[in-house]
């Protein structure tokens, strides 16, 4: 393994586990600067984050920072939309999917941006 490789695998995952969307950095090394194509990147993005998520769910849950009883509707959400999607994705042209990624970076890149005028609760609120 490159120095590269081990570098952008190492970043995908802090910046995933810190909630930031690290497959974005990982799909766009394995794109651009492995040449992987687009469809690839994704499904090798889900195989990688499947122990970082696992890891960084246990941390947060031992933080208190995650309550399990209050993202049950989320994680069904995410499973089902994941189903139709592993289904769906077998009809896009990879172009397309390139175009749509880059389309869904640009955009939440833009609301990365925009202030946000609400106060966030956190576990130290609490105390």
């Amino acid at each position: 393994m490159s120095f590269v490789k081990a570098l952008a695998s190492f970043l995908s995952g802090l910046i995933g586990a810190m909630g930031f969307g690290g497959g974005g950095i990982l799909i766009i090394y394995l794109v651009i600067f492995a040449s992987v194509p687009q469809l690839t990147a994704q499904g090798i993005n889900l195989a990688f984050f499947i122990p970082c998520s696992v890891i960084s769910v246990i941390i947060y849950s031992i933080k208190k920072e995650i309550k399990l009883r209050e993202i049950y509707p989320v994680i069904l959400g995410g499973a089902l939309g994941a189903f139709i999607g592993g289904f769906l994705i077998k009809g896009i042209k990879t172009d397309y999917l390139s175009y749509a990624f880059a389309c869904l970076l640009i955009i939440m890149g833009i609301f990365t941006l925009m202030p946000v005028k609400r106060k966030v609760k956190t576990n130290y609120d609490e105390k």
